[in-house]
This record gives structure tokens, sequence and C-alpha cells, in this order.
């Protein structure tokens, strides 16, 4: 029987590829307040701004290629049945070769209608104002803003239950409802946690290995005592 690894990640597997994490350490994304540029009242207030701002991140993400954390990621289904879940609005771990990706927060190279939540199109290129679905109504990122339902959590609750294996690389644990899904996995399954900077994880039964390392450090020292 093939082990079901799960890996849930965060901005922290993706900075060594040069994507910058979702905030500085003053809270701004980007010099923006994250309210203006991530909720859906910044967005009916000022519209302009935010599609700006996103096609800034959608042009940089075309620029940068996944980085050997994302690579030995894939290169583990060789060995492993792995479902990554990921906060990441980037599709650095499809490029890689991951097949079973899940994005809780959305993606970056998606839009969808203001009107219908259901209608989702792939988009590579800027977005504007009068950019409209096929009934007249005007298109958005595809991306979970503060204050929206995250509608991958269902699904991604479903996969952690099933889990052998739990890796957690490249998050701070803070964003909720992500971060809750630790307390979902099985008690005896082990929890490896890959960060440079790892958060306390406080009342986990299961067994824990904290990896204080870059992402890319880490998967290299996790792929070795993985197969052996």
């Amino acid at each position: 029987m093939v082990k079901k690894l799960v890996v849930l990640s965060g901005a922290g597997i993706s900075a060594e590829s040069g994507i910058k994490t979702f905030r500085d350490a003053d809270g701004l994304w980007e010099g923006h307040d994250i309210m203006e540029v991530a909720s859906p009242i910044g967005f009916a207030k000022n519209p302009e701004l935010v599609l700006d701002f996103y096609n800034k991140r959608r042009a940089q993400l075309l620029e940068v290629q996944p980085n050997l954390a994302h690579e030995i990621l894939a290169e583990l289904e060789q060995n492993f049945e792995v479902h990554i879940i990921t906060q990441n609005v980037d599709d650095l771990h499809e490029r890689a070769g991951s097949k079973n990706v899940i994005h809780l927060h959305g993606e970056l190279l998606k839009v969808r209608s203001v009107y219908n939540e259901q209608i989702i199109l792939d988009w590579k290129t800027d977005l504007f104002l009068g950019d409209l679905d096929q009934f007249g109504n005007q298109l958005r990122p595809h991306i979970v803003w503060f204050g929206e339902e995250v509608p991958a959590m269902e699904k991604a609750l479903e996969i952690v239950e099933q889990a052998d294996i739990l890796l957690v690389i490249g998050t701070s644990l803070q964003v909720y409802p992500a971060a809750g899904l630790i307390n979902y996995v099985n008690q005896n399954i082990p929890v490896y946690y890959i960060d440079p900077k790892p958060a306390t994880i406080y009342d986990l039964p299961n067994p824990l290995e904290v990896m204080p390392f870059a992402a890319t450090e880490g998967m290299k020292i996790l792929k070795d005592l993985l197969i052996r």
C-alpha cells in the first residue's frame, strides 16, 4: 500500500523562487494595507488599484521558476501518493510536476466573474475594468480575499484526515482556517515541519519533527529521511 503524504505549503516554499512572501514585518503588502488589496471592501472602493496590484503579481509570477523544494515534492510522487494543499496562489507546484494540488486561497493565473464564482477563466495577461464574462459581468482575480469563504476547505480536511505522513512547509501557521488543518491529522501520524522560523506548535499529540531550515534545504534532508 502506497503511503499518503499530505503537504501543507505556504509562502516560504515560493520565497526561494523570488516570490515575495505575503506581507512584510510591518503588515504591509508591497506598501499597501492588506485590506486595500485583499478584501471585497477594498475592491468595491478602488477596483483599479486592486486589479493593478494583482497584475503586477501575475507578471512577476511568469518570470520566476519552481525551486528545488517544489521539484523534490514532485519527485516524491514516485514513492508516495502526494497531495499538496497550498496557501499559495502561484502555480509553481504544478510547474514542478506535482499532480494533486489544492489552492486554498485561489490562483493568480485565473480570474472569475464577480456575479457567479463558478465562472472561472485561465488568465495570464493583465486584467482591467471592462474585462467581462460571457454574460457581461466584470471579471476579478480568482483569489480568496479576507472575509470570503474558503471553498476548497472541505476537500482539504478530507485529505488531511487520510494522511499517513503530514508535512508542513514554509508557513508560519498564522492564517486561519488553513493553519487549523494540522489539528485534523490522525493522532499517530508523523508530522514534519520545515520553516526557517518555525512557529511553536502547542497541544499536537503527534510525533513532531521540527526542521528549522529554508524550504530547499529542509526538503533535501526530508527526502533522504522518507525514502530511507
